[in-house]
């Protein structure tokens, strides 16, 4: 009988687990809300596992799941996996999903057609959601047809495999699109020191964190306000985790359902449960606009329509406008970071009014998103 061993591991996402036997890694958990509900199934996978420091192998395995969670290229193809209990088909499938790399997607049926079987999507998407090592077998990489996200079993569902995706400089359907290229070029025509600014930064490198609804988006939003990244990261983790079995990302009917209790014990602060329960009802009420929704919707109609939420301002729109739905023409003129890249980028001695800059911008029109970015980034440039 195989001896398994298993560690957990952290990353940018959270704490992840690896369970290893004598032929390779066996198995790869997604952030749970506690360390105990992480070492709670790997045992129940692997009965009599112990808790052990990785072998040398298996930590080179970790290093490579790390780097990748941390946007670097880290290659995983070669991590030798157990495969023992794996069905050939299973196994064949997660072989093609191997080779897709990052920043690449495949459709279920173009997985199937690889594997020489091209009426078995449904039969390849039952295998992925059945995929015992995420990451390294990338089944966040393989959508539905169209380029929308399908299923993802591993805690937080499609809001955990759009998040993957967006680390991964993946391109998937759903926001909004420009051509950054003409943008820059129609920017460099109607201001010559927005130009050198971009000289100085770079490649416009921005990426849309796309959602699979406005009220995951503003959740996540709530989650997030005044905190570090890392720490966000971590309670919005915990949150998702409490939803175990919402593959599509949790809804508001799970959070009316849950206790203050859990909520609180996730890391919520008694204002942004509050916060999260009074958007929960409106998404409920059907006072929340959908995507779908909002794709036919101004920014300013947007901005009005979401700020009626408890904790929800116009900034926390503005950014989901640039970041969530690709729209190019916001310009958050109450941003700190705006405010003092445009002192730095501009040879001003302080930073500008709220109405100046707001003013000023008007010639940035209908690029104002790009501009934006190009701001934040001034505040990491070296100025003489």
């Amino acid at each position: 009988m195989t001896a398994y061993g298993f560690a957990l591991f952290e990353t940018a996402i959270g704490r992840c687990g690896i369970a290893w036997g004598e032929r390779g890694v066996a198995s790869v958990a997604l952030p749970e809300v506690r360390d105990a509900d992480t070492r709670a199934r790997m045992l129940r996978r692997f009965p009599g596992a112990q808790e052990l420091p990785p072998s040398p192998d298996v930590q080179r395995a970790v290093d490579a799941i790390v780097a990748l969670l941390r946007g670097e290229a880290a290659d995983l193809a070669d991590i030798p996996l157990d495969m023992n209990g794996v069905s050939p088909f299973y196994r064949r499938v997660y072989e093609v999903a191997r080779t897709i790399g990052p920043g690449a997607t495949l459709s279920y049926g173009e997985v199937a057609t690889r594997l020489g079987s091209p009426g078995s999507a449904r039969a390849v998407g039952q295998a992925l959601g059945r995929n015992p090592f995420p990451i390294v077998v990338p089944c966040h990489r393989v959508l539905a047809a169209g380029g929308k996200m399908g299923g993802f079993s591993a805690n937080g569902g499609i809001t955990t495999k759009l998040r993957l995706l967006t680390i991964e400089g993946a391109r998937h359907a759903g926001a909004d699109s420009f051509d950054a290229e003409a943008a820059m070029e129609h920017l460099r025509t109607k201001d010559a020191r927005l130009g050198r600014l971009f000289d100085k930064v770079g490649p416009f490198r921005m990426r849309v964190n796309e959602t699979p609804s406005i009220f995951l988006a503003l959740a996540e939003s709530i989650v997030y306000q005044q905190l570090t990244t890392k720490a966000a990261a971590t309670i919005f983790a915990r949150v998702c985790a409490l939803f175990p079995h919402a593959a599509e990302g949790f809804a508001p009917e799970h959070v009316l359902r849950v206790s203050d209790e859990k909520l609180r014990g996730a890391g919520l602060s008694r204002a942004k449960l509050l916060a999260l329960r009074d958007l929960a009802q409106r998404a409920k009420d059907g006072q929340l606009p959908t995507l779908d929704d909002v794709r036919g919707m101004s920014d300013e109609a947007i901005i009005e329509h979401l700020t009626e939420v408890r904790g929800i301002g116009r900034w926390t729109v503005e950014m989901l406008l640039i970041f969530r739905l690709g729209r190019p023409d916001v310009l958050p003129v109450d941003d700190y970071g705006i405010r003092k890249g445009f002192m730095l980028a501009f040879g001003k001695r302080e930073m500008p009014e709220r109405k100046a800059l707001e003013t000023y911008g008007n010639r940035w029109k209908p690029y104002r998103s790009v501009a934006s970015w190009y701001l934040w980034r001034a505040l990491e440039a070296t100025w003489p």
